[in-house]
């Protein structure tokens, strides 16, 4: 069991996160507008474990990006922002199909995205892939991997082989019925995964779409007879409910001036994915997620310039 007061006793391997899935242009609107009719969107790096790996390097720790992208213009514009950010692109894959994208209309609650699917689902397991994730003490994927072969069977292998060397599992059961192929419910197959992994960070939406409308605290009852050691339910602006099947935690968010929620989630699980790794408890990584998000919020955009956890932890007094 994962105790709150206690630390992840994570291997001593030379990379400390390795992210599987998409990596992808975010369009996002100039204006706020709920009903999508603004004229105006500027493109931004996108693709939640790649945004993932970006951050927790600027927060201080080493992190690889298994992905796919094309050689056209988006795919170099992604291949080039991770280099600048000092991010290994070995583990990226070239592939025909075209850069994925998302159309994201900026909101003060919840975006809703549009998807142009490429290069992303085309995900290889190859001896590099597994390289990487051999000498990593985490990895981390979203749904978007496994809504689509081959990258689901990509994605398959990796949890295999993390589960047989006690590498750390997180899972962003981020389910949207948009990402999967045309006649096929994914809800089964993504509770499936959820039973394999360590960590499931589920918002509300998540969990509504995979099981219905219900209170947090039955939903995460839910997620936990599926088999995580741990599930955070955020909660948007009310902060998150956290479990680990014995204990049950509330905990506030610090977020004061919300400019865009794009990339909110994947600023929580970077901050608490570095605290973890830099030895902080349970407990202490979950404030830091919180933190990182709520500094997140005041910009636009999924990637912003964060700072060194340690700075972080001066600016919301962890």
């Amino acid at each position: 069991m994962l105790e709150f007061d206690n630390r992840i006793l994570l291997q001593n391997k030379r990379n400390d996160i390795l992210t599987v899935g998409e990596l992808l242009i975010d369009m996002i609107s100039a204006e706020y507008d709920e009903n999508v009719e603004c004229n105006t969107y500027h493109k931004f790096f996108g693709g939640s474990p790649s945004n993932i790996a970006i951050n927790v390097r600027k927060l201080g720790i080493h992190s690889l990006v298994a992905s796919a992208v094309s050689e056209d213009g988006f795919g170099t514009f992604l291949m080039n922002h991770l280099r600048k950010a000092g991010i290994d692109t070995s583990c990226v894959q070239i592939v025909d199909n075209s850069t994925s994208m998302v159309v994201v209309t900026k909101s003060q609650s919840t975006p809703i995205p549009i998807f142009y699917r490429g290069a992303d689902y085309h995900l290889a397991y190859t001896p590099s892939l597994e390289e990487a994730l051999l000498n990593s003490k985490i990895v981390h994927f979203s749904c978007w991997p496994i809504s689509m072969p081959p990258a689901r069977q990509t994605i398959e292998k990796v949890i295999k082989k993390a589960r047989e060397n006690d590498i750390l599992i997180g899972f962003d059961p981020n389910y949207h019925p948009m990402i999967w192929q045309r006649g096929e419910d994914g809800v089964d197959y993504v509770k499936s995964i959820i039973g394999k992994v360590d960590i499931v960070k589920p918002s509300e939406d998540d969990a509504e779409r995979l099981f219905g409308k219900d209170t947090p605290l039955n939903q995460i009852e839910k997620f936990l007879k599926l088999g995580p050691k741990l599930v955070i339910m955020t909660l948007g602006k009310d902060g998150a409910i956290v479990s680990n099947g014995m204990e049950m935690v509330e905990l506030n968010s610090f977020a004061t001036d919300v400019i865009d929620t794009t990339g909110a989630g994947d600023a929580f699980w970077s901050g608490f994915y570095t605290a973890l790794v830099k030895e902080h408890t349970i407990r202490e990584a979950l404030n830091f997620g919180f933190a990182v998000s709520a500094f997140k919020l005041k910009h636009t955009g999924a990637v912003v310039n964060l700072p060194k956890l340690e700075v972080i932890k001066e600016l919301y007094d962890l």
